[in-house]
């Protein structure tokens, strides 16, 4: 199969594949980046075909050409046999293609219901028909086993439950083609199991599936084909039969890719973090932690396992200070941090990597440098007084690109600009080079590709080399299992039990079953 090239015809067994969509020589630049060069890419119909590539490689800007959110500089684009022009989501969702999005794009203070029927005719005219929206609501949700409450408000929901009204929204708009930016990295395994079903019920019905992704491993697993960017071009294109994991990650970053499992022996010092029985609110106003007590020691990661909205985000956010607890303590070393200020406790020592990086994590709006100072701009050498030293503010930045390896432009550059493993960078660079006594990082590698994984996988081991405390709260079990010394399952608020990994072996069927709440076990 010559790469670069889209296939002319494309068999399983002994059935010959119909084109459905052809983009042909399409180039997008942004200012001096070329993000597509002359790309080629086909989807046929009744597929799931993967595309691979690192961030940045121009995966996610070919498919938002192709769904009117980005115009071609070059290029045609064939849906059906015909010519078309896609100038906007309303053009791509009427010729059947839908896309969802890595970063959400729904309205927070409106429910599910109302957010899958916005922007659609009504059939009553000016008065909205809800009872035969929920009941066609209803079907989708039965039919691909998408479960979400219709009336909840976006903002009460966990964030693999506001991935799941994403693709009901596309979903309900009768798409052919549906394209999912990163779809797995908000969910657990079960619930990438039940995703998976639900893609394959897509396909039977002879529709069309664009999996983006960067897990090599599910990739494997549920495509038929895979296509393979790098920097904007096509590197190879392979039907899942005659390719391994081994390839794709070398056509994806063009070297071998072997993350290294930790060599050297733990070695532990005093527990610095604790926390003591702690309760707190979720946005629903019930009670999302429930006594919760565990502790964090020197050189030591605690990995916090569990499926999406059982505790771990009201976790992250009261020990940060962003959500005040109802009771309970949490320590640093010696002192109370609980209902100090995000300040305060930052500067006391503690780092942040939130869950969600465009929204907690970053002010999308301002440039790279000062994101990189933005929790500590008014500390010495960046501020006298009320006078802020952009010298020096950008001196540091620099030296911050450059040892963290953040691809942009300029540190001028506005930070949305950015892909999404150079925004966990940013994030990254910020925090630790404040050398902080405990890190809590949430979901640190989540949409990210196997490079910026590994790299990112790197910086924390030596952060936990060099003394530092550790709270990793990750849904990817594979990455809880590669970093964590000890295991910590979390279930409806509570603490199921902890793992000692330097103890005992690791029985993944158990801890399925205790992320599941039917298994408890003495804590260790």
């Amino acid at each position: 199969m010559a790469q670069g090239k889209p296939c002319a015809k494309f068999y399983y067994g002994e059935v010959l594949m119909e084109k459905i969509v052809e983009m042909r020589n399409i180039r997008k630049t942004f200012l001096n980046t070329v993000a597509n060069k002359n790309v080629n890419f086909v989807i046929y119909k009744g597929e799931i075909v993967s595309l691979l590539g690192e961030n940045g490689a121009g995966k996610t800007t070919l498919m938002k050409i192709l769904y009117g959110l980005y115009t071609k500089d070059s290029g045609e684009i064939f849906v059906n046999g015909k010519k078309v022009e896609i100038n906007s989501p309303k053009d791509a969702i009427a010729l059947g293609i839908g896309m969802v999005h890595q970063h959400f794009t729904l309205v927070r203070t409106l429910t599910v219901l109302e957010n899958v029927i916005l922007g659609l005719p009504s059939p009553k005219g000016f008065e909205l028909d809800l009872d035969d929206a929920r009941k066609k609501l209803k079907n989708i949700i039965d039919k691909y086993g998408l479960t979400v409450d219709p009336d909840a408000k976006i903002w009460q929901l966990s964030v693999g439950e506001r991935q799941r009204v994403e693709i009901i929204k596309a979903l309900y708009r009768n798409i052919q083609v549906l394209i999912l930016d990163e779809p797995t990295a908000v969910l657990t395994p079960q619930e990438v199991s039940e995703l998976f079903k639900t893609l394959r019920i897509f396909k039977k019905e002879g529709k069309s599936v664009v999996f983006i992704s960067h897990k090599l491993e599910e990739v494997m697993e549920i495509s038929d084909r895979i296509v393979i960017l790098r920097n904007g071009v096509v590197t190879g294109e392979r039907r899942k039969e005659e390719t391994n994991e081994k390839e794709l990650a070398r056509l994806m970053v063009g070297r071998e890719v072997i993350e290294a499992l930790r060599k050297e022996k733990a070695q532990f010092g005093s527990a610095i973090f604790k926390v003591r029985n702690l309760k707190a609110l979720n946005d629903k106003e019930l009670l999302a932690l429930k006594g919760v007590s565990f502790e964090v020691r020197e050189g030591e990661i605690l990995g916090v396992a569990g499926v999406a909205g059982n505790g771990q985000k009201e976790l992250e956010e009261v020990i940060c200070g962003v959500r005040k607890p109802i009771s309970g303590d949490v320590f640093l070393e010696d002192k109370n941090i609980v209902n100090k200020t995000p300040k305060e406790i930052i500067n006391l020592g503690v780092g942040r990597i939130p869950e969600d990086r465009m929204e907690s994590g970053l002010i999308l709006d301002i440039p790279v440098f000062a994101n990189l100072v933005v929790e500590f701009y008014d500390k010495t050498p960046f501020s006298r007084g009320m006078l802020i030293n952009y010298q020096e503010i950008k001196k540091f930045a620099e030296q911050l690109v450059k040892e963290f390896n953040i691809k942009t432009s300029s540190i001028d550059a506005i930070t949305r600009t950015l892909s999404g493993g150079n925004l966990q960078k940013i994030i990254l660079a910020r925090v630790l080079s404040r050398n902080p006594k405990f890190i809590i990082a949430s979901q640190p590698t989540r949409g990210l590709d196997v490079g910026a994984m590994e790299y990112i996988h790197e910086k924390l081991l030596e952060e936990k080399n060099k003394g530092a405390a550790i709270l990793l709260i990750s849904e990817d079990l594979n990455e809880i299992m590669h970093l964590s010394d000890r295991i910590m399952v979390m279930y409806e608020g509570e603490i199921m039990g902890i793992i000692d990994r330097s103890k005992e072996n690791v029985d993944i069927e158990e801890l399925g079953l205790m992320m599941a709440g039917a298994k408890r076990r003495v804590t260790v």
